[in-house]
């Protein structure tokens, strides 16, 4: 994922990935055993962008956009019901004939939350902020996202690499704990 533009160019990419996946997702029958594979890389694509954005995107937008903390409580609330959503997701097998139903209201979501950013959010910060924090939050975002393993490292101490793939814990915790932990805290 990624450009190696400003946060705007970054996170842009990121929405083309989310939206291949999903056509790719759309193209399989019900059933298809690579559905399982596909909406698990979805999964962990959405935390991942997710957690950039939380991380140096709303943050951002609560600081220059006027009205920002109310748009950025909206789409951390969006955020959070994809996620539930993607818990959801996750507990059904791709054999399930609620799979296809799950994996439709995740895309209407998604495809919602990206909309709004890009017709609402992203204007506005272009807008109101230097063109240089813009710069400074892409790197961050492609930062944020190089540091996130796309696989377990069996070698790496408990609570790192090795917490994603954990046995009893759910994929969306798994991989939002492990990114939330190699980036830092947030606020």
């Amino acid at each position: 994922m990624g450009q190696g533009g400003n946060v705007i160019d970054e996170l842009t990419a990121d929405h083309r990935q989310v939206e291949d996946l999903f056509e790719r997702i759309a193209g399989l029958a019900p059933g298809d055993p690579a559905l399982r594979g596909l909406a698990d890389e979805l999964t962990r694509e959405l935390v991942r962008h997710s957690v950039a954005e939380e991380e140096h995107f709303y943050p951002a937008v609560r600081r220059f956009v006027d009205d920002g903390d109310d748009m950025a409580d909206k789409e951390l609330a969006d955020h959070a019901e994809i996620e539930r959503m993607l818990k959801d997701l996750e507990d059904c097998p791709a054999e399930d004939s609620r799979f296809e139903s799950l994996m439709g209201m995740v895309r209407t979501s998604v495809t919602t939350h990206v909309s709004d950013e890009e017709k609402r959010l992203f204007p506005l910060l272009v807008e109101s902020c230097p063109g240089r924090i813009l710069e400074e939050l892409g790197e961050r975002v492609r930062a944020a996202r190089a540091k996130a393993p796309v696989q377990p490292h069996p070698s790496a101490p408990a609570g790192e690499a090795s917490g994603p793939l954990a046995p009893g814990a759910g994929m969306v915790d798994r991989v939002r704990d492990m990114l939330v932990s190699r980036g830092g805290a947030r606020g």
